[in-house]
């Protein structure tokens, strides 16, 4: 090519508009798979606010394809699978079950965990410092926390002995979930009463069991359905402690969690960093740094519980 040819074509080629340039350019295409249940609308909308923070608008130079299975959990192999017939650059996970059927449908793709627990003892990653495969992002932590909401059970409830525990049977981690908590359990002195349902579908069933039972305070794991644990908890009159400020929200009565915002905000810089070249193999798992005390008023006038003002004084949000 002739210089003067080539110095007028460079020319033209600045002058294109900003877009039109990145146009040229290939837009990153990220997956986001989800249950479905409990509602996923605020990790997407923290997910997507964090994602233009980096830089990224959805539309035009990212591209978004989200898959939920509507809290049915036998969609989400299909639903996974999927994702990878579009060829998605990165497929981000929310919560354990939907890392779980992602794994299952590539060892290829790069998986971000928007959180999962426990994910050496659920086989997604080698070690926390080199993941080693195709999977990393946010681990929770979940059991971690579960043992100090028994902590405030017997600070708030000093006469209740029995415990009642809602895993989901769905969830792979929730074997270890109640492990942690019988754990803890056991230094406390409290007898646990251990309940496995796989949907708000079981919610009336597993809560009459609850209450035959005898169990004084519930506390709920938190990839379980938020709204109806709560209602139910209300209508059974149990006290709902949770590891997920979520369901405080949604009407239990107190959870102590990591701070699940930052937790999604992680993932999305986590895609950031696979999007600009990073493999999943070598970027470090990382934990929740900030936790949160939330306490509902509310319910606990409801339930005619008493929450003492040197524990509103600790709580980082109360809610009225």
């Amino acid at each position: 090519m002739k210089r003067r040819k080539f110095i007028a074509l460079l020319g033209a080629t600045a002058a294109w508009p900003p877009t039109a340039r990145a146009q040229q350019a290939k837009s990153p295409r990220v997956g986001v798979l989800m249950l479905g249940n409990p509602d996923p609308a605020f990790f997407l909308g923290t997910f997507r606010e964090e994602l233009q923070k980096l830089g990224y608008l959805e539309g035009q130079n990212l591209t978004l394809e989200s898959r939920s299975a509507g809290g049915f959990p036998e969609r989400l192999p299909s639903l996974a699978r999927e994702l990878v017939d579009l060829n998605v650059d990165v497929i981000v996970g929310y919560q354990t079950p939907s890392v779980a059927a992602a794994k299952q449908a590539t060892t290829k793709i790069p998986i971000v965990m928007s959180p999962a627990a426990d994910p050496i003892a659920t086989g997604f990653v080698a070690s926390f410092s080199r993941p080693g495969g195709n999977i990393t992002g946010v681990a929770s932590a979940t059991g971690e926390v579960a043992g100090k909401n028994l902590d405030f059970i017997r600070e708030i409830l000093p006469t209740v002995r029995k415990v009642a525990v809602l895993g989901n049977a769905i969830d792979p981690f929730h074997q270890p979930f109640l492990e942690s908590i019988a754990l803890a359990a056991r230094a406390l002195q409290f007898e646990i009463k251990p309940v496995l349902v796989r949907g708000s579908d079981e919610f009336a069933t597993a809560f009459g069991q609850m209450v035959t039972s005898g169990a004084g305070a519930l506390i709920v794991q938190p990839s379980l359905p938020r709204q109806p644990a709560a209602e139910a908890a209300l209508k059974s009159h149990l006290p709902l402690f949770a590891p997920s400020d979520e369901f405080t929200r949604a009407g239990g009565l107190l959870s102590y969690s990591a701070d699940i915002m930052s937790v999604y905000r992680k993932a999305a810089i986590f895609v950031h960093k696979i999007v600009k070249g990073g493999k999943p193999s070598d970027l470090p798992v990382e934990f929740p740094t900030k936790f949160q005390l939330v306490v509902n008023i509310k319910t606990a006038r409801a339930l005619g519980v008493t929450l003492l003002p040197t524990l509103l004084a600790r709580a980082d949000e109360v809610i009225e």
